[in-house]
């Protein structure tokens, strides 16, 4: 689930893989707010190698760490300068998950917490979530525990009309077929945000 956004049988998982943020929008954002070139970076729940790909890319030294199970965040104290997560952690603002963040931080580094920021073509198709109402708001789990948020405006790119409407349609079956009868470009706006924090003081 770390890699995509939503969970989708195998073959449609490919499609919206290729589809998902083809400018790379996302990777250059979290290497601004990281920085993850030549640091230690701990991805969260990065099994499916994407995300993993593209830190490396950036010039990152990965390590995996899981969020549930029994080895959860399975990685030693002040191991890492960044800590990256995507969709299926740090849900909620998770405060045990954040101090475990906080546990594996050296002084100076940063907690980066991807999730939907809905306002977008996507949002209408999964529904009433709290990610694209409550979370980003001043009082919500993360702007309150001293985050801060950059929105990050994606798209998911289909080759041609035909492609993104048979995408939607088996994904999402009429909701998706119903936007895709409004789509005047072969893609969907998708909005994420980076929830990002800072933890104790970089060594001078």
């Amino acid at each position: 689930m770390s890699d995509l956004p939503i969970d989708l049988e195998p073959g449609l998982a490919e499609r919206l893989s290729r589809a998902l943020d083809v400018e790379g929008k996302l990777p250059r954002a979290l290497d601004t707010l990281g920085p993850v070139k030549d640091r230690d970076v701990i991805l969260v729940d990065g099994a499916g190698e994407m995300r993993a790909r593209q830190l490396t890319e950036l010039g990152a030294r990965v390590t995996l760490v899981e969020s549930n199970g029994p080895t959860r965040f399975d990685a030693p104290h002040g191991s890492a300068d960044v800590v990256v997560a995507f969709w299926s952690a740090f849900r909620d603002g998770a405060l045990d998950q954040v101090g475990q963040a906080r546990r594996l931080l050296r002084p100076g580094g940063r907690l980066l917490v991807v999730h939907d920021y809905g306002r977008d073509d996507v949002a209408g198709l999964r529904g009433e979530l709290p990610e694209h109402s409550t979370w980003s708001r001043r009082d919500g789990p993360f702007l309150s525990q001293g985050f801060k948020v950059r929105v990050v405006h994606c798209w998911w790119t289909f080759e041609t009309h035909e492609a993104a409407r048979d995408f939607l349609a088996a994904a999402f079956g009429s909701a998706g077929e119903e936007l895709a009868g409004r789509l005047t470009r072969p893609r969907l706006s998708y909005n994420l945000a980076i929830y990002h924090r800072t933890f104790g003081e970089a060594q001078a």
